[in-house]
């Protein structure tokens, strides 16, 4: 937990401190002049801006690029520039890049084959080269202009020079001689390479072009007596640097303070900051409105009608990565109103301009005036609320953000008849509406679990508000009288009284969260009895994996309709359940949002192990990374002739020798079970003596019982055995529980397949499944084999194989389809360690293990 809370913490130190001094920096600055120079920008400087953001936003697309030919990978540039685009786009705005910015790639990227791993080394690539970019070329910068950092060094210019000249020339004969040689770099237990040299030469270019271009776009923007462009560079890096590792949203308040501390005594504090300002909003909100923008106009194709079918025409190729985007919904829509919050707050605090447009003395507008003011005020508190609700994809947080927004722009017309203000809010509602149908879940506005993130970044904007409201109106001395004060021209205290509503009213929404009562399920699921339900649903669906849920080592959470669960085991920090949700497909979605909150709520972190591809959307949707942990092997049966003609001999030769297959049907008799338990317990002994748990029903009479068991005799005496699941009235089946005498050998399992295939062929079943092939289908890539090594500690849980490629190629014989398997899991929860805690779950240690004290029948 103190690990998970560090960074954010930490993030939250830095803001507050970033804060504290731009705001000592800004001690001496007039509000009103600050909007007065943003006001007379000239107009060549804004357009100088807007192309130095886009030369640097081109150059950052070719982050990508490289970063694709560093791992083997090739996309269409359409694709790489729209991931890259809207990676930075967003990743910029929201703060820490390479995780938010990761998490819009692996969406977009994993439409085409790349799966986690190769995401996250691409999102690691841009990381490193992004950052050692920024300090070399700020080192480069200090060594030729050390006066722009002196204010903050101890040292004199020559030292500055001459260090900085000396660390950035061993850097560059470093990378250049690793590179060259193909050397590799051993660094806290990572092993780092160079691109070769061509790649490595091209990407300086890019990065002197991203530098070049976004620090341009500030520079131009700042007015006379700026340093010149080289040295400016030097500044912008080291504002750029700090501003990343401090991990605060844009970097916002930190990258200020290091621009403005920096800047030469020849540039007006006032006019450095609405520059800075300027910047923001042209380099990172115009960006994140353009893709905001895109992402709606997806939501508007997918709605079909005119706009749906002229956006249809789009190219062929493109398809797969818009298709993507819908699952980007809900977490831009809750940042957008969390922005809307914010500004509506901040405006609240600024002095009005427009004083003169009400009357004097006239109660009507000193009404409407104050009554608008609280408005805003109110507004803005209930979008920073309502914008979890949003990320959770509830419905009445969606209409509640637009009526407020709604609300908040009809305030700014009657309290100052502010028209760009409500057009700005009524833009802001009328770009949410395309996306309503991501928003399906019902239930409470303040449904899920509020992260101290949550918390953190709440109190950041009251502090940041309140911080404002000091700085717009230090001038005006405090008194009692202030809070009474109602005229037109009364700011100050229309402030003041709006800015207690708003913290009042927060105030009392977390006091709900802290005493409010923990939820209760509905009585829609058979709480009494829940595995008889869970076998009822089972029974009716198409997935005989289901019957795992049954085994006694697994928890079910039901649906709320009671139609649909979902098996899991609780192991420390983590809820993995295992395979897909099992019942009515259309509850799955609401019921993984419930596993996961409900996780969440116990501090703990959810993992879906060996989910197909069948929901493979819905995972994206929920923000989990998936990743392939192997290929399951079913055989349609309705063309399962051949193989049955391929393995005939074989098959006909064992029958010559006197074994014969039977499938028992229940209940068992104990004569049975005692034969069985001879073949298990040899089985084991040559294996590793025990049972295993979660992937594999166990040897318990009270648990085969309620199966099919397929039984190999030899002589009259059962030297094989499996029991069979089966689902959809008989129409799917797969293998569960496989025993065998060791001296039979794996070969005595072919001859029992091909009886059961033969069997529910004739039967009239869709499918047949041999099970999973753990780590099937992947690469022989580094990735791959670290697979392999957590995998074999997985899988080595009996198996009729003692290798993954045995295995596969045994199933193989019998020309199954093979269909993918993953693991999904939350983008902050490692998969190695999310396969190691499978491995304990399949070992069955108790001492880690919440589990259910009695094995049921089906």
């Amino acid at each position: 937990m103190l690990r998970r809370a560090f960074p954010i913490l930490l993030g939250a130190v830095l803001f507050a401190a970033g804060l504290y001094a731009l705001l000592h920096l800004l001690r001496p600055v007039d509000t009103g002049m600050i909007l007065h120079q943003i006001r007379t920008t000239p107009a060549s400087a804004l357009w100088g801006a807007a192309a130095g953001t886009v030369l640097g936003y081109v150059a950052l697309a070719f982050y990508d690029w490289y970063a694709l030919r560093y791992i083997g990978k090739s996309l269409s540039g359409g694709i790489i520039a729209l991931g890259g685009f809207l990676g930075y786009a967003f990743g910029n705005t929201i703060g820490v890049s390479v995780v938010s910015g990761g998490a819009v790639r692996y969406r977009i990227y994993s439409a085409y084959g790349l799966n986690a791993f190769e995401v996250a080394a691409i999102s690691g690539y841009i990381g490193l080269a992004l950052g050692s970019g920024l300090v070399l070329v700020g080192l480069a910068a200090m060594a030729i202009h050390p006066h722009a950092v002196l204010a903050y060094l101890p040292y004199g210019p020559e030292t500055v020079r001459w260090v900085a000249a000396a660390i950035f020339v061993g850097s560059v004969a470093l990378i250049t001689w690793m590179s060259v040689g193909d050397r590799r770099l051993s660094l806290m237990g990572y092993q780092l390479r160079m691109p070769p040299p061509g790649d490595l030469a091209g990407q300086v270019v890019v990065v002197l072009l991203d530098i070049a271009g976004a620090s341009f776009a500030l520079w131009v923007l700042l007015p006379m007596g700026k340093p010149d462009f080289a040295t400016f560079v030097a500044i912008y890096s080291t504002a750029m640097m700090v501003g990343v590792l401090s991990h605060v949203p844009g970097g916002v308040g930190v990258f200020e303070t290091v621009v403005i501390g920096t800047l030469p005594a020849t540039v007006p504090v006032g006019d450095a900051a609405a520059a800075l300002l300027l910047f923001r909003l042209i380099y990172y909100l115009i960006p994140f409105g353009i893709g905001f923008l895109i992402v709606a106009l997806n939501e508007a194709r997918e709605a079909g009608g005119f706009l749906g079918r002229l956006l249809a025409r789009l190219p062929q190729p493109v398809q797969p990565a818009l298709s993507t985007l819908h699952g980007l919904v809900p977490s831009l829509a809750a940042l957008v109103a969390f922005g809307y919050g914010v500004y509506l707050l901040m405006v609240t605090m600024i002095p009005s301009v427009r004083v003169d447009a009400m009357a004097e003395g006239d109660l009507l507008s000193t009404l409407l005036r104050e009554g608008g003011t609280l408005a805003s005020a109110m507004a803005g508190v209930i979008l920073l609320i309502i914008s979890h609700g949003l990320a959770r994809r509830v419905s009445a947080a969606f209409w509640l953000a637009v009526a407020t927004l709604l609300a908040g722009a009809f305030a700014a017309l009657v309290s100052d008849f502010n028209l760009h203000g409500a057009m700005l809010l009524g833009l802001g509602a009328l770009s949410l509406l395309p996306l309503h149908k991501s928003f399906d879940r019902h239930g409470p506005l303040t449904q899920g679990v509020f992260e101290l993130r949550w918390f953190l970044m709440v109190l950041a904007v009251m502090v940041a508000t309140a911080a404002f409201f000091f700085f717009a109106n230090r001038t005006v001395p405090y008194s009692n009288d202030l809070w009474v004060e109602f005229s037109p021209a009364s700011d100050t205290p229309r402030a003041l009284r709006a800015g207690l509503a708003a913290s009042a009213l927060l105030l009392l929404f977390c006091l709900f969260l802290a005493t409010r009562p923990s939820p209760r399920r509905g009585p829609a699921a058979d709480e009494a009895n829940p595995l008889s339900r869970a076998a009822q649903i089972i029974e009716a669906s198409g997935n005989p994996q289901g019957w795992l849920a049954v085994t006694g080592d697994k928890q079910i959470l039901f649906a709320d309709e009671g139609d649909a669960f979902i098996m899991y085991a609780v192991l420390g920090g983590r809820w993995i359940a295992y395979g897909d949700p099992v019942g009515n497909p259309d509850r799955f979605a609401a019921l993984c949002w419930r596993f996961s909150e409900r996780a969440a709520r116990a501090n703990a972190r959810p993992v879906f192990y060996e989910v197909s591809a069948a929901h493979l959307s819905m995972w994206t949707d929920l923000g989990f990374a998936l990743n392939k942990v192997g290929e399951e092997a079913v055989i349609p049966l309705d063309r399962a002739s051949d193989t049955l003609v391929a393995m005939q001999p074989g098959k006909q030769q064992r029958e010559r020798d006197g074994y014969t297959f039977d499938l028992l049907t229940p209940p068992h008799s104990d004569a049975i079970f005692q034969e069985l338990r001879g073949v298990s317990d040899a089985w084991l002994a040559g294996k590793t003596g025990q049972e295993k748990k979660f992937l594999v029903g166990p040897f318990a009479p009270e648990y085969l019982d309620g199966f099919d068991i397929a039984v190999v005799r030899h002589g009259g005496r059962i030297v094989a055995f499996c029991n069979v699941m089966s689902a959809g009235a008989g129409r799917f089946n797969a293998i569960d529980l496989m025993r065998y005498l060791p001296q039979e050998g794996a070969a005595i399992m072919e001859f029992m397949f091909l009886n059961m295939i033969e069997h529910f062929r004739i039967e009239g079943a869709a499918e047949f499944s041999l099970g999973v092939a753990p780590l099937s289908g992947l690469s022989e890539r580094t990735i791959a084999r670290t697979w392999n090594r957590f995998g074999r500690m997985i899988y080595r849980h009996g198996g009729a194989f003692s290798d993954f490629e045995g295995l596969r190629a045994f199933k193989q014989a019998f020309q199954p389809v093979w269909r993918p398997r993953y693991v999904a899991l939350p983008t902050n929860v490692s998969p190695l360690v999310a396969m190691s805690d499978v491995a304990l779950l399949i070992s069955g240690r108790k001492h880690r293990l919440q589990r259910r004290k009695s094995a049921p029948k089906p």
